[in-house]
């Protein structure tokens, strides 16, 4: 995995990033155009140095401005070059048009087409993209798609300038249509929406380069996100060799319905792997069997809707320390009446899966969560759809078209909570704690698969019991290390494959990831 900074962008930010650059260290837009051609063509002669044949695609600003520096760069190092412009060159303004003036005097009539013949694409063997650009939001539709659909169809080599042309730089939606790019070589500041959502799906290896801007011209502008690329073990506890189990925690695992024993078998086997002191199950009788013979390491407790507050008494609570909920939970009278029994308990919570369901049905505030212990909500997008919809109608295509958004909204929320974070997980899982959202880098699409997610929770909640004795710690550090060492195990087994990763797996590789 290639080192990348670790700061994040809004298109808006690096354009007042670029501004402050060229405004208050002047440096000419035209030269950090050339930078960036710069970049690029650097990237063609060291890569790509064997495929003579390029083709340069070029749209209406200042993307194609940055394609007609590459252009002229490798025609000038003996490069056969053609260009396809997607409009009349002519048209560009202000420093595009200079470039492609720059380009227009070394280059041949011949080399420039504005047919837009796709033919060319048999006549070549590499491909850079300068169609769209960050600035892109709205749909690509006409000659534009029709453009991109061949490229793809090609199945050649594609440099993407800056970003795939038709993923929106902000969110990391593909908008109907985007090149699929086999290095995306990105300027100034990397986008947010490069790391998540449909984003690993086109961008392919991604490379920065800062076009040598100043330092100092970072400290002007706030990023908008931190980019996690790697398990920070400094947000895990050093074990004294006196330790015992009972300095890690004790934590509750409460869900399992009719049918679903498997939910909290992995959460409990994963919190034990993850390194709590002692783990707790409450579920159905049915599965009292099932659920001893799979995790004999966990102590379990079944009841039923009659005896529930029976066996939640002073003595089984107080000897409790966190608790995690919702685990294959169900959404049936018994589910509800533990979701509120756990949250009477005013422990340290994490909440997943149907809770979070039962949270939409009922009503957040109606469910009187304590106000000052951490809480840790984990929801997939159409959980997350469901939380969110409470207030107005919401969908899980609405979650995935703006994560960042939608991350905030299921925050605002929960505000009654002084220490809250949510994970939203998926492609890019997003983590907010209310100041700063970070995007894990880690992880791969083999974890689409069943349990992934209660394999999390335990994690999640095992590392919150060890940390809670650790003032310096926060809680969104805590979920952070959580979900980076949940996607490098999961790295770990699948090695680059793309399927026939399971959950417990995964639940198996955690103490090689652990320290």
């Amino acid at each position: 995995m290639r080192n990348l900074p670790d700061k994040l962008y809004s298109v808006d930010s690096v354009v007042q990033l670029e501004r402050v650059a060229i405004d208050q260290y002047g440096i000419p837009a035209y030269e950090l155009m050339k930078r960036a051609g710069e970049a690029v063509f650097k990237i063609v002669s060291s890569k790509y140095s064997q495929h003579k044949k390029i083709l340069i695609l070029c749209g209406a600003g200042n993307n194609a401005g940055d394609g007609y520096v590459v252009a002229r760069l490798a025609k000038q190092s003996g490069f056969d070059v053609r260009v396809i412009s997607m409009i009349d060159p002519a048209s560009l303004k202000n420093e595009a048009l200079l470039a492609y003036d720059d380009w227009s005097s070394v280059a041949d009539t011949s080399d420039l087409n504005t047919s837009v013949d796709f033919s060319l694409l048999d006549d070549v063997d590499l491909i850079v993209d300068a169609l769209l650009g960050t600035g892109l939001t709205r749909e690509v539709t006409g000659k534009w798609a029709e453009c991109i659909n061949a490229v793809n169809d090609a199945a050649l080599p594609v440099i993407s300038v800056d970003i795939p042309s038709g993923l929106i730089a902000d969110t990391g939606v593909i908008s109907s249509v985007a090149i699929k790019a086999e290095i995306t070589v990105s300027f100034i500041g990397l986008k947010q929406g490069m790391f998540t959502a449909q984003a690993k799906d086109v961008c392919g290896d991604i490379i920065f380069d800062d076009l040598a801007l100043p330092d100092e011209v970072y400290s002007h502008v706030e990023c908008d996100a931190r980019l996690i690329s790697s398990v920070n073990y400094d947000f895990l506890p050093e074990r004294k060799a006196s330790s015992h189990k009972g300095c890690f925690g004790h934590v509750l695992i409460a869900g399992g319905s009719t049918g679903m024993p498997g939910a909290v078998i992995l959460a409990a086997r994963a919190a034990l792997r993850t390194g709590a002191g002692l783990v707790s199950i409450v579920t159905i009788s049915q599965h009292l069997e099932a659920i001893s013979s799979a995790v004999p390491e966990a102590m379990v407790k079944v009841c039923d809707v009659d005896t529930m507050d029976t066996l939640f008494d002073e003595t089984f609570v107080n000897g409790l320390t966190h608790v995690a909920i919702g685990m294959g939970l169900g959404q049936d009278e018994w589910s509800l009446k533990l979701l509120k029994n756990c949250v009477r308990m005013n422990k340290p919570m994490l909440i997943d899966a149907d809770a979070l369901n039962l949270m939409a049905r009922h009503g957040v505030k109606d469910l009187e969560l304590s106000t000052t212990t951490p809480l840790v909500i984990t929801p997939h997008p159409g959980e997350a759809a469901r939380l969110l919809s409470t207030r107005k109608k919401f969908s899980t295509a609405d979650v995935q078209a703006d994560r960042f958004k939608a991350v905030k909204a299921l925050y605002a929320l929960f505000g009654m909570v002084e220490s809250c974070v949510v994970i939203l997980k998926g492609s890019g899982t997003i983590i907010f704690d209310g100041e700063i959202i970070k995007i894990c880098q880690l992880g791969n699409s083999a974890m689409a698969a069943p349990g992934m997610g209660d394999v999390l929770s335990g994690v999640v909640i095992a590392l919150m019991a060890q940390n809670s004795d650790i003032a310096d710690v926060t809680i969104s550090e805590i979920a952070e290390l959580a979900v980076c060492i949940h996607a490098s195990a999961a790295d770990s087994v699948s090695k680059g494959k793309t399927r026939g990763l399971l959950a417990s797996d995964v639940v198996e590789a955690l103490p090689g990831v652990l320290r």
